[in-house]
């Protein structure tokens, strides 16, 4: 294992409708078709060595389209242990039956964290209400992963499809770390156009980590990366947003940005074994 993908979305529920937001950010990133085979998926992750940590999105409430369920995402992991492990994905406006189905999730279903999107879900994550589900999370001991920054979802659209990026700010999350200090939290992307703030609340809460999906490293901003090999090397998780970037295109355009070496295999693996409490 080489390395530990922690951001990746795998093929739609067979005999479910096309997820529309799914179908609009494929189009943002110039995807010509989105993958539909989990065999092709695993493939891709064995040859490339990497495991990968696979969720999906569940905005029934607000969007009224069925999710992928979370026995989908744990029966990918069952077929193909060496490659997966799984995030719940978790309505957190269906209250008490969230928090049931998140308790079930990990306990019966052994999945590993639980995400979240809040601005496709639209919710504002320090809103008190949803305090039930992080306080199941932390009692389970699993991280929580929230979309920051800017989203392609609606992006270039009318209106953006109705979405806010308002709720996916990082000083959302920083109520939310304070209010559960043993609570993992990872503020997935680089948070533009936020990422001072991302930063800083990375280095001020010890239970705050940032993935780096989304971006070919090249493109990532220039002071995220410096932190990332200083400051914040204990602190930042390998994410690709496959299938939108590759695990592949991702490694490779990180070999050519200019980051401290030790600071290297700790982005890449240690700090998402730690997360993830893989021995």
């Amino acid at each position: 294992m080489k390395a530990i993908d922690v951001h990746v979305h795998p093929p739609r529920q067979p005999g479910l409708a096309p997820d529309i937001s799914f179908q609009h950010v494929g189009r943002y990133f110039r995807l010509k078709q989105l993958p539909t085979n989990v065999q092709e998926m695993a493939a891709l992750y064995k040859e490339q060595d990497i495991v990968g940590v696979i969720f999906s999105i569940d905005s029934e409430t607000v969007s009224g389209d069925k999710p992928d369920s979370n026995d989908y995402l744990a029966d990918i992991v069952k077929a193909h242990p060496q490659q997966f492990m799984g995030f719940a994905c978790i309505d957190p406006w269906k209250g008490k039956r969230a928090v049931d189905e998140l308790e079930r999730s990990v306990t019966k279903l052994g999945l590993r964290g639980v995400k979240f999107h809040p601005i496709v879900q639209t919710f504002d994550p320090s809103d008190r209400q949803f305090y039930p589900l992080y306080q199941m999370a932390s009692d389970l001991g699993v991280p929580v992963l929230f979309h920051t920054g800017f989203a392609a979802h609606g992006a270039g659209e009318p209106g953006g499809l109705g979405a806010k990026l308002k709720y996916a700010r990082p000083i959302l999350l920083d109520d939310v770390a304070a209010d559960f200090p043993k609570l993992t939290i990872i503020m997935a992307h680089p948070a533009w156009p936020w990422m001072e703030e991302q930063i800083a609340i990375a280095l001020h809460k010890a239970n705050i980590y940032i993935d780096l999906s989304g971006w070919s490293p090249r493109y990532i901003p220039e002071q995220l990366i410096r932190e990332a090999g200083s400051r914040l090397q204990d602190k930042v998780l390998f994410g690709s947003d496959y299938p939108f970037i590759t695990p592949e295109r991702w490694l490779k355009d990180f070999e050519n940005i200019p980051i401290k070496e030790d600071a290297r295999p700790k982005i890449l693996l240690e700090n998402a074994r730690r997360v993830l409490k893989i021995p």
